[in-house]
């Protein structure tokens, strides 16, 4: 177990640069099977789901080398194995393999997937999404899946998953006839997916869209070459942080226009600041004012931020109402932040209400799920003396390197194995 101590009520200063998106790493890599060949990825984020996801391809027999961010994966000799493993429990993304492996193989064998407990999150809308399109599965502890032949060309999500969307596309890059997908998600890690795949010899057709189309080449492409793109989450992690610190801060190697949802946050919470060239600046203001956020599906704002928003949210003048209609157990960060003295209250599993600014003080506090995690560091950084976050490892797996980061513009965080 990790332990972070944080040293609060510090400005902080200067350059803090982003990593590669974490939800687009996991997917990439998932979709490195399907070619059976080199697949060489660029801004690879080293984060434990990442790690854990490369483990799951060693032991089906993919060779993988680490160079910097720079990640090289060899699936030319993969074997299909039984998956129920404890990387696969751990890891939410990993139910992603169902679709290259089901393409490859026909059948798999894969425990049921873990990953942060944020609240209900079934994977029916993908297995019933898959058999649409003519696969088969017998539910249980462990999930077992087969293919024998294309039942349909069009699958209609009954929700706009972002997971369900992605295994579907790297299920139906196999087909060489048509398959539509109505109704996708839209996310930048979909839209990222796609062009990997693309990359590959696939050929899709209504890219960033709901409605999408895809033919998959007779015979793949055996080397590919991809950059995983910024994390947006990550950026919009570290503008509630700038805020929240009061501090100027110049946040590196952003995609602006994966952004728009939070700069109308910002914007209406009274932040100074200014986009340029794959970056933005954040000048120190002491007068944030209080905002309704309503998380929504991309380009809405996203509910992984509403928790570092939240922390923010504290040393903002007024009421502030956050509504997350996605996940019931997100609003769990609310309780330590109270605990630190913020002024709050959760009215249900999907609104919460915070008053502000408050004086936080540094307590022990509990890391619940990796938002949760930066929302309590953002609130350590703030807070009056010493804060302890237990069960710190859950925030690095999502975000890397990231007590480096914060120390070189300023933080006192300490990270300590026990």
């Amino acid at each position: 177990m990790s332990i972070l101590v944080i040293k609060g009520g510090r400005k902080l200063e200067g350059e803090i640069k982003v990593s590669g998106s974490k939800n687009t790493a996991l997917k990439i890599i998932a979709g490195s099977l399907i070619n059976r060949g080199i697949n060489v990825l660029y801004n690879v984020p080293k984060i434990l789901d990442v790690l854990w996801l490369l483990d799951i391809l060693k032991y089906l027999n993919c060779k993988v080398i680490w160079e910097n961010n720079k990640l090289i994966i060899d699936s030319s000799q993969i074997k299909n194995k039984d998956l129920n493993i404890e990387e696969v429990k751990k890891l939410r993304a990993s139910i992603v393999l169902l679709g290259p492996l089901l393409g490859l193989f026909h059948e798999i064998k894969i425990a049921r997937p873990g990953g942060d407990i944020i609240g209900a999150r079934s994977i029916n809308v993908h297995l019933n999404s898959l058999s649409e399109l003519g696969c088969e599965f017998s539910s249980g502890e462990v999930l077992t899946g087969k293919f024998k032949r294309l039942e349909n060309d069009t699958v209609i999500l009954k929700e706009s998953s972002v997971t369900a969307t992605e295994t579907l596309l790297l299920f139906s890059a196999f087909s060489t006839k048509p398959i539509k997908i109505r109704l996708a998600a839209t996310e930048p890690s979909v839209v990222s997916v796609c062009k990997f795949l693309q990359k590959l010899g696939v050929k899709i057709k209504g890219i960033g869209t709901p409605f999408l189309e895809i033919v998959g080449p007779k015979n793949f492409r055996k080397k590919v070459e991809f950059k995983i793109p910024p994390d947006p989450i990550e950026a919009g992690t570290f503008i509630a942080l700038a805020g929240a610190t009061k501090s100027n801060l110049l946040i590196k190697n952003i995609n602006p226009y994966e952004l728009d949802s939070v700069f109308i946050v910002m914007k209406e919470m009274g932040f100074k600041y200014e986009v340029l060239d794959k970056k933005i600046k954040i000048y120190k203001n002491n007068n944030l004012k209080s905002t309704k956020i309503q998380v929504g599906l991309y380009p809405k704002f996203p509910s992984d931020l509403q928790p570092p928003f939240g922390a923010l949210a504290t040393q903002a003048e007024g009421v502030t109402l956050i509504h997350d209609w996605m996940y019931e157990n997100r609003f769990s960060y609310i309780n330590e932040l109270v605990y630190m003295g913020a002024n709050a209250e959760i009215l249900d599993p999907h609104r919460a209400l915070i008053i502000g600014p408050s004086a936080l003080k540094g307590k022990e506090i509990r890391s619940l799920d990796i938002r949760a995690g930066a929302a309590l560091v953002i609130a350590g950084l703030i807070a009056e003396g010493e804060t302890i976050i237990y069960e710190a490892e859950k925030i690095e797996r999502g975000y890397e390197n990231l007590v480096e980061k914060l120390k070189k513009i300023g933080a006192k965080i300490e990270k300590i194995e026990n």
